[in-house]
């Protein structure tokens, strides 16, 4: 089967061997696994990990790439194909309370980070995730407080699992070839959360509003929800900008919100 590459669903189809291998190297699979591809493409990497024994469900939103993997894969007991959208997708439901799902994919840049906070959902029954992205995306997953990468996706991302840069991937290791450098991450959920919060969501907002405007200073980014003897109570310089925050400092302000909205609610 010849398949065009459709730009609608972010198609570039992985075909350099030496960074398939070093790819399948990282990931130390075991024939007793269970592994979750997501857009396996032309099967560039589900031929060599069904090559290992080892169970793979694969979910294709691409119907043409789904009959022509059905077609190739077809002597495999142990693969099943999942024609839909990974972003809709109920991974949970492939998991069992014995063993946890094992997930690669490489993502459409235009969906990756909603694809992964969808997983995310879903950290109980995830071992870890390794993911093709655009370097760009990994440099701001794994970034630390003080760097210009580092922001919203960083914390939130790095509040729910571990983070690791592999290594980095080409333009030419891909058909088509693509605009930008790609990079492999290792993405690990915690058993625990690294810090303790009541409500992510708060977090989440208390994150967004300070990285809204990343040059202004706390008491101006986070105005609408603190004073700055509010911020300073727990810590933190108000003259500080949010790129020199860690993750700590992060979860305390959401605590603090959490505090101060359930005050709120109470004197109404």
């Amino acid at each position: 089967m010849s398949h065009i590459a459709r730009k609608r669903f972010g198609q570039n189809f992985l075909h350099d061997h030496s960074i398939i291998q070093t790819i399948l190297s990282s990931l130390q699979s075991h024939t007793d696994e269970h592994w979750v591809e997501i857009g396996p493409g032309l099967g560039a990497l589900t031929q060599p990990l069904l090559n290992q024994g080892l169970r793979l469900d694969v979910v294709e939103l691409d119907r043409d790439l789904v009959a022509f993997l059905s077609n190739k894969f077809q002597a495999y007991a142990h693969l099943t194909i999942h024609s839909g959208d990974a972003l809709r997708f109920d991974f949970a439901s492939l998991a069992t309370d014995s063993q946890k799902l094992r997930i690669i994919g490489n993502l459409p840049y235009n969906i990756s980070t909603p694809l992964m906070f969808h997983l995310l959902e879903n950290a109980h029954c995830i071992q870890d995730m390794h993911f093709m992205l655009q370097k760009e995306v990994v440099d701001r997953l794994c970034a630390q407080p003080g760097c210009k990468q580092y922001g919203r996706l960083s914390i939130m991302m790095q509040y729910y699992c571990s983070t690791e840069c592999l290594f980095d991937v080409p333009p030419e290791s891909f058909e088509p070839i693509p605009k930008v450098m790609s990079a492999i991450v290792r993405l690990v959920p915690h058993t625990e959360p690294p810090v303790h919060i009541d409500n992510v969501a708060l977090l989440n907002q208390v994150v967004t509003n300070a990285f809204s405007q990343r040059r202004k200073t706390l008491r101006n980014s986070l105005s609408k929800l603190f004073t700055e003897e509010q911020i300073s109570a727990v810590n933190i310089d108000p003259s500080a900008r949010a790129e020199t925050l860690s993750l700590s400092d992060f979860a305390h302000l959401a605590q603090l919100l959490t505090h101060t909205s359930s005050v709120g609610c109470n004197s109404l």
